[in-house]
């Protein structure tokens, strides 16, 4: 359970307090309410780009990291579909460092031509070392276009094109930032041995002067209900053939998304998964095989994906896999089944609230949902779950009409 107390500054800027006394530390997590999903189809990668920006020195403070390691402080952020999300752990001794250097991040950039450059530079090489040179590292460039037809989430976070970020120029980031980089477009999360009336002193402090900016309203296209299957088959020097199969399934804080993540968990989270234990141990067509979500907070995908064995075909691995779904669509899972990977669901849940960060953090993801009680409900949700839920939702996510196939082929056998 994670305790907080809220409030909003006159500018918009929603602020959630955790109070730990158990721990010397505390951690400021700031959510930026843009992702990949909100650029321009012909300017993307642009929200991974200002993490990078974001680290390039502020209008009064021109070294970010300097100051906060002198006060035994770090640092790091990320950028995904949906969010860009800055965060800071430290001693609670030194807590007003934090908010000093994230205030005049969101004041403002230095705008400087040479850190666009630099940061340009860093991202390129980020995009050409693991996404174009790196064996299987273009699979999303290749899998988001093939499952999303419409909405956003069929570029990757990289951005669609590295052009899209070598043409980047100062006016585009500045337009970037002043859009979405507002106090009414955040949310700021501190929790560890803090009050809420230190907090509060402290955001008046440095963060009350911030203007607002316009709301950002969200009008993004939706993805219409996938209606027949498809497939896409590609070849590259890698070492074996690659099968991935993306399903499109419901978002991280739909009532329903904690149906689609034990479903599959039983198919592919460890060792005891029916994809590992019927594909791999009894039947080795896979040298690997998993499955896993994207959990984005639009309707996102449940993805399996294997490394195939060398002498096993594509077409014969993707049938088996097929097989399997059919029969996990057809019978119900039994209730030891369920338990066994509510329990592990339960555990990793349990084990994310342990770190002071964690609780930030996913105080902040909720928030940003709309809901920041959701952060409380996960584990009553996952306990009412029954089998005929399970069985109702493979029926539903696991239809070969909702499928988008990847097939990876070794260069080599496509030669043969």
């Amino acid at each position: 359970m994670i305790h907080y107390e809220q409030f909003v500054l006159d500018n918009g800027l929603r602020v959630f307090v955790h109070e730990d006394e158990t721990t010397p530390m505390a951690a400021v997590n700031i959510l930026y309410n843009v992702g990949s999903r909100d650029e321009d189809p012909a300017k993307t990668g642009f929200a991974h780009l200002f993490e990078h920006l974001m680290f390039g020195g502020s209008q009064n403070i021109p070294s970010y990291d300097e100051p906060l390691q002198k006060v035994g402080g770090e640092n790091n952020a990320f950028t995904s579909p949906d969010i860009t999300n800055y965060y800071i752990t430290l001693p609670s001794a030194n807590l007003e460092t934090a908010f000093w250097l994230e205030s005049d991040r969101m004041l403002s950039l230095s705008f400087d031509p040479q850190s666009l450059d630099v940061q340009q530079k860093v991202v390129i090489e980020e995009f050409k070392q693991r996404y174009l040179n790196q064996p299987y590292g273009d699979v999303w460039l290749k899998l988001r276009p093939l499952a999303y037809q419409q909405h956003p989430y069929r570029w990757a976070t990289i951005g669609k094109d590295i052009s899209h970020i070598e043409d980047a120029t100062l006016d585009d980031v500045k337009s970037f930032f002043f859009k979405y980089y507002l106090p009414n477009n955040a949310i700021l999360v501190v929790a560890g041995n803090v009050t809420v009336e230190q907090v509060k002193q402290l955001c008046v402090k440095w963060f009350s002067t911030i203007p607002a900016g316009e709301p950002y309203v969200r009008e993004l296209p939706s993805e219409p209900v996938q209606q027949e299957a498809r497939k896409l088959e590609i070849s590259a020097n890698v070492p074996l053939n690659g099968l991935y199969k993306a399903y499109h399934m419901p978002g991280r804080f739909d009532p329903d998304f904690h149906i689609a993540d034990l479903m599959s968990d039983m198919l592919g989270r460890s060792k005891s998964s029916r994809l590992y234990q019927k594909l791999l141990r009894d039947n080795p067509i896979f040298s690997s095989i998993t499955a896993y979500l994207t959990a984005s907070i639009d309707p996102g995908l449940l993805v399996i994906q294997g490394m195939l064995n060398n002498d096993v075909t594509l077409e014969e691995a993707n049938a088996a896999v097929e097989a399997l779904l059919q029969e996990f669509i057809d019978n119900p899972v039994s209730e030891e089944e369920l338990a066994k990977v509510k329990n592990q669901a339960e555990a990793t849940h349990a084990f994310s609230e342990v770190e002071l960060l964690n609780r930030a953090m996913n105080l902040a993801f909720a928030a940003n949902a709309g809901n920041p009680d959701l952060v409380n409900q996960e584990v009553a949700q996952i306990q009412a779950i029954t089998s005929a839920d399970i069985q109702a939702m493979a029926q539903k996510v696991l239809r070969k009409e909702n499928c988008s196939t990847l097939y990876y082929r070794r260069a080599e056998e496509v030669a043969a």
